[in-house]
């Protein structure tokens, strides 16, 4: 792979503090990183293996030079500078939900539907968390048989909010053990000792915005149209790594045994039968790495041709920053 100048904006967020240390990890092999961050952040220093890198303000001319821009801001930064980063020639990977159902912007997860992104006009989009940590979970399976349908429950940690989320849930933890009351402000309602079963904005069909995204964006990333997926999506009192449990339908039935070797063969997943002990992986056993963790893996008892299991994966990394690195990569090394 040739040295790459690489963009990060939003580069003081959770994520996009992650995509620099991914990127470092992956030994991505960068000429320039170019940290874009809001006026107020601009003129601090951080540390890019060895070197001072600046943080600069995000402005159009900012991306001049540059071959790939790493996205970590929210839906309505993204839309504004997406047009300058495409002008300046760099490839936009965003992470944001902005263009995500655009069908001229490939959808990626590079394990499972890599080839799309070379199909891009300047934009490549970085699925929604959970979609990425379910579909990994279960393409083993739908390269043995399609899958036909999912029915999801997802508990989703703090970490899912930004580091806002997280440092509320430590502050709640810290106030109920002095006796104090908890501040609520980044959640609905109290998420300490407690869960919230309502994500992000309603669909207008009594779901979520965040429910529909695994249905909506997983017939994308599988090519597969006529995918039906039923989601609740649940905020869970987790510092960080998001847990899934899904039962799926495939066209054609699949034993057991063959959905856990599938699984177990698929790149970037790791199979549990006993880990420590057990059967299953817990978001502390995925917290700070790529894999995302499958375990459970049990026959349906309602359908024959379904399948139930668990998966956990760090939604900061494989469920944003790295995933986004994996694609440049992917990219890079096919430039």
């Amino acid at each position: 792979m040739k040295t790459v100048n690489i963009g990060i904006l939003g580069a003081t967020g959770a994520v996009g503090q992650e995509m620099k240390k991914v990127l470092q990890e992956y030994d991505i092999p960068v000429g320039e990183l170019r940290l874009l961050a809001s006026a107020r952040s601009a003129g601090e220093k951080v540390l890019f293996h060895d070197r001072e890198v600046v943080i600069q303000e995000a402005t159009d001319a900012a991306f001049e030079g540059l071959d790939y821009v790493l996205g970590a801001v929210e839906n309505d930064m993204s839309k504004k500078f997406a047009p300058a980063i495409k002008a300046s020639g760099a490839v936009y990977i965003d992470n944001s939900s902005a263009f995500r159902l655009d069908p001229e912007v490939p959808l990626v997860v590079p394990e499972i539907n890599g080839a799309d992104a070379l199909q891009h006009n300047g934009v490549i989009a970085n699925p929604n968390c959970c979609t990425i940590i379910a579909l990994m979970a279960v393409a083993g399976i739908n390269k043995l048989s399609p899958i036909k349908s999912i029915n999801a429950c997802t508990y989703q940690a703090a970490s899912g909010a930004g580091q806002a989320g997280m440092k509320e849930l430590q502050d709640q933890v810290a106030a109920i053990a002095a006796g104090e009351k908890p501040v609520v402000k980044a959640f609905a309602t109290q998420l300490a000792m407690n869960v919230i079963p309502f994500i992000d904005a309603p669909y207008g069909n009594d779901y979520t915005k965040e429910e529909m995204k695994m249905q909506n964006e997983g017939r994308r990333i599988l090519h597969n149209p006529a995918l039906r997926v039923n989601c609740t999506c649940v905020r869970v009192p987790v510092i960080r790594s998001h847990s899934i449990a899904l039962t799926l339908r495939t066209a054609e039935k699949v034993s057991i045994e063959d959905a856990k070797a599938a699984v177990a063969a698929f790149p970037g997943v790791k199979l549990i039968e006993d880990y420590e002990g057990r059967c299953y992986p817990t978001p502390l056993d995925t917290t700070d790495q790529d894999l995302v963790w499958v375990g459970r893996i049990r026959q349906d008892l309602i359908d024959d041709d379904g399948i139930t299991l668990w998966c956990c994966g760090d939604q900061i990394r494989k469920g944003a920053a790295a995933n986004a690195v994996q694609i440049l990569k992917y990219l890079a090394e096919r430039a």
